[in-house]
């Protein structure tokens, strides 16, 4: 599967592997959108933009996706 560049990347998780992602993902042209319940996560600073939501929330996954 490919991606066009610019795409947008919903990551679920926004500790450190999310953080190392979201900053790959962004090298390769992406944009990334993070769900994560804490709002001070790591992936928050280097992604495009954040849900704030508990990962099991069913409006923030469709909002992800």
């Amino acid at each position: 599967m490919s991606l066009p560049a610019g795409s947008t990347i919903g990551i679920i998780g926004g500790g450190q592997l999310g953080r190392m992602l979201a900053m790959a993902a962004a090298r390769l042209g992406y944009r990334t959108i993070v769900l994560e319940p804490q709002a001070d996560c790591p992936a928050a600073q280097v992604a495009n933009g954040q849900i704030t939501a508990a990962y099991d929330d069913p409006a923030a996954l469709a909002e992800l996706a």
